[in-house]
């Protein structure tokens, strides 16, 4: 969850500061996070499973 915040906030500080590094690198950025947030959801999941056993 701390990957996500990291790279969201990355995404956010990098369009308000340099709008050219946030038009270089937008979707990698998009891709990162969606990545990390499918991850964290995963992670959530598994140890809801794991605790409900």
């Amino acid at each position: 969850m701390l990957a996500t915040l990291a790279v969201l906030a990355t995404g956010i500080i990098g369009f308000a500061v340099h709008g050219d590094f946030y038009l270089r690198h937008a979707n990698n950025l998009m891709r990162m996070r969606v990545i990390m947030q499918g991850i964290a959801v995963a992670v959530l999941a598994l140890i809801v499973f794991l605790t409900v056993q």
